[in-house]
């Protein structure tokens, strides 16, 4: 089976624009992009135009690469500083002048509906309420979730050990809590007989960023496969002149597994409604308290 992230992540935004339809006012996202990079404004746009379509009020803010890295903070501390922002979104990657660390520990845990901020990633680790959970890791469980397929006593191994996606997962799927509990293994570049791994898992995350590197025999027969990557595969017969392409060699896969996410439409939707979200979360825990 195919799993559609993005008939999920539809459904998922239908519900935050009903909800934000009966708010007082609307939530407000500050979205930050330094530089030119293409995907990033591929990015950048995508965020925007979902934030329209469900009602949050987006505030771009965008600088040439030359920026200083004391402009860009300063620019933080203003947007830590007004009601009208519930969300702060910094497009990564920066120029390589200004710390992202710097830029991210700045930006309000309270306003941090990317995940990335040490306190909310701390409260992840520790199974604290009241935080943000990074987007991607929220969305793949929410897939899974809104699928119907459970993690709990399930043998889940990941391969990727970012900090965006691999760390924080493993960290939600372990968690002591209704519908978590699995046993997971995170695997990366440095680990030995990494088949032995993936080829036991009852659910294989890919996101490590290699084009079509999980292969058939490298996947239990009936697991479940997610696939988190996103690469330019060079095709000169697409009017851009390459194609999207995940991490596992869906064409192989697909025959072995029984749930398999497609590239593109899988889990990089499901990643943009989390944030849509947890903008909406961070609004509404900024009214409760007020």
């Amino acid at each position: 089976m195919i799993l559609s992230g993005k008939a999920i992540a539809d459904k998922i935004q239908e519900e935050i624009e009903k909800t934000i339809a009966s708010l007082s006012s609307p939530p407000g996202l500050a979205v930050v992009l330094v530089g030119d990079n293409v995907s990033s404004h591929a990015y950048i746009k995508m965020k925007r135009r979902a934030c329209a379509l469900v009602g949050i009020h987006s505030f771009f803010h965008h600088f040439p690469e030359t920026i200083s890295e004391m402009e860009l903070l300063q620019l933080i501390i203003q947007l830590n500083q007004k009601t009208e922002i519930d969300g702060i979104l910094v497009q990564f990657p920066l120029p390589p002048h200004i710390e992202s660390e710097k830029v991210v520990e700045l930006i309000d845990p309270h306003k941090d509906v990317d995940g990335f901020h040490p306190i909310n990633i701390g409260k992840l680790l520790i199974g604290s309420k009241g935080g943000f959970i990074p987007c991607t890791p929220l969305g793949i469980k929410t897939l899974l979730d809104r699928s119907q397929i459970s993690v709990e006593g399930k043998d889940v191994v990941i391969v990727g050990r970012s900090s965006i996606v691999g760390k924080p997962l493993a960290a939600l799927l372990m968690q002591n809590s209704v519908g978590c509990n699995a046993t997971v293994t995170v695997v990366h570049s440095r680990t030995p007989h990494l088949k032995a791994h993936t080829s036991r898992a009852d659910i294989l995350v890919a996101a490590l960023g290699s084009p079509h590197f999980i292969k058939e025999d490298m996947v239990r027969e009936g697991a479940v496969v997610i696939d988190v990557g996103i690469n330019r595969e060079e095709d000169f017969q697409m009017p851009q002149g390459y194609r999207i392409v995940g991490d596992v060699d869906f064409n192989q896969v697909k025959h072995k597994c029984s749930v398999i996410t497609p590239v593109p439409k899988g889990v990089g939707p499901m990643t943009v409604a989390m944030l849509l979200q947890n903008t909406l979360l961070s609004y509404q825990r900024r009214i409760r308290d007020k």
